[in-house]
């Protein structure tokens, strides 16, 4: 009831006086006077954490395609299937994602491991009891008496 009473006799009081007082916005006259600046002050101040916003958000960006990276090279690395939101995520961020320096250390030396691993001495020396130089050995002897063989022969 309070509220009809005020809604009513509030318009007519707001008649009389004939729009004689100029009022603010409310929005902008409590933001920058319930922070205790002034308009300018609080121009600045909105604008400077935009600023930081729009930072936060670009290094987030960035993190998530550096992330994003990790996982392809991993899927590469062991022939998973591709994702399409980390291949969005990268291009977002501008395809200058570089992945950070001790990962990619990790990374290469991973790498090298699985090179040696994949190589014939690599596997030969997984196998227990196996002399790797006495192997060489007789393969270069094996050569040899090839040569020899090739040598004493009429038809070479």
């Amino acid at each position: 009831m309070a509220f009809m009473v005020k809604h009513m006799v509030g318009g007519q009081l707001k008649n009389l006086t004939g729009g004689l007082t100029e009022e603010k916005p409310e929005a902008e006259k409590s933001d920058a006077a319930a922070q205790g600046m002034t308009q300018e002050e609080f121009e600045q101040y909105q604008q400077q954490l935009e600023e930081e916003k729009q930072e936060r958000e670009a290094n987030f960006a960035q993190k998530k395609a550096e992330r994003a990276t990790i996982r392809s090279h991993f899927r590469d690395k062991y022939r998973l299937p591709k994702n399409e939101l980390d291949e969005t995520q990268i291009q977002q961020a501008g395809d200058d994602v570089v992945l950070p320096t001790e990962l990619a250390k990790m990374i290469a030396e991973d790498n090298q491991e699985e090179a040696h691993k994949q190589s014939v001495l690599g596997q030969l020396s997984n196998i227990q009891n196996v002399d790797i130089d006495q192997l060489k050995d007789k393969a270069q002897a094996t050569l040899d008496d090839l040569k020899k063989q090739t040598e004493n022969c009429s038809l070479m």
